[in-house]
């Protein structure tokens, strides 16, 4: 089993797919990296070398910021833009979209489909 930056890469998947679970490495930088190790896309994990392994290890991690340095980079900038007092800090802080969606309709995900409906204002008759 591959372990590249602290992450067990699934064996049975294509090498650029794989390489994708790796927290900061998406699908153009995987590719960018297995051509400039000059390893096949199309190639399964269990079919690579130690030395395939080793090549992209040291690419990726000399080059890139990945896994818990990149996540500690991110929390750190957002915890810089609320010290501040940023806009965007306030955002963050009320968990609510940063980057001027609109909130009236969308937003689900990020106010954690909350959905507060009003009825019509009267109060069901009770029997008596």
């Amino acid at each position: 089993m591959a372990r590249i930056a602290g992450v067990n890469i699934p064996t049975k998947k294509r090498v650029v797919i794989a390489l994708t679970y790796i927290h900061g490495v998406g699908l153009s930088r995987s590719k960018k990296t297995l051509a400039e190790a000059g390893i096949d896309e199309s190639t399964r994990v269990q079919d690579l070398a130690d030395g395939q392994v080793n090549k992209i290890r040291e690419f990726l991690e000399k080059n890139y910021r990945l896994e818990g340095d990149l996540r500690r980079d991110k929390l750190s900038n957002i915890k810089r833009l609320r010290e501040i007092n940023a806009y965007r800090g306030l955002r963050h802080a009320k968990h609510l979209p940063v980057r001027g969606q609109r909130t009236k309709t969308n937003s689900r995900t990020v106010r954690g489909n909350v959905r507060r409906t009003t009825g019509s204002g009267r109060r069901a008759l009770t029997k008596t």
